[in-house]
C-alpha cells in the first residue's frame, strides 16, 4: 500500500509509511491526526478535499504550514 503524502518541497509524493499529521491546503495549518478541531470539520464535510498529510512536524513547516493552536502538534504551549 502506498500512501500520498506532501514533501518539504510542499509536492505531493508516494509512501510506504503513512503520514503521521493531517493539514488543511489552504489555511496552511497541520496538526494530529486525531486533533478534535479538523475531526469537526471533517465531519461537518468542508474539509476533506483540502486535506493534506505530512511525513513528521519538521516536513509540514518547511513546506508553509503552521501547527494547530488546538492540538499542537511540535507540543507547544502558545
Amino acid at each position: 500500500m502506498t500512501y500520498r503524502l506532501v514533501g518539504a518541497d510542499g509536492r505531493p509524493y508516494d509512501a510506504a509509511t503513512p503520514a503521521t499529521l493531517g493539514g488543511h491546503r489552504r489555511l496552511r495549518i497541520y496538526g494530529r491526526l486525531d486533533c478534535p478541531s479538523a475531526l469537526r470539520w471533517l465531519a461537518r464535510g468542508h474539509y476533506a478535499r483540502h486535506r493534506v498529510f505530512f511525513a513528521d512536524a519538521a516536513t509540514a513547516r518547511a513546506a508553509g504550514y503552521r501547527p494547530c493552536r488546538v492540538c499542537r502538534p511540535d507540543g507547544e504551549n502558545s
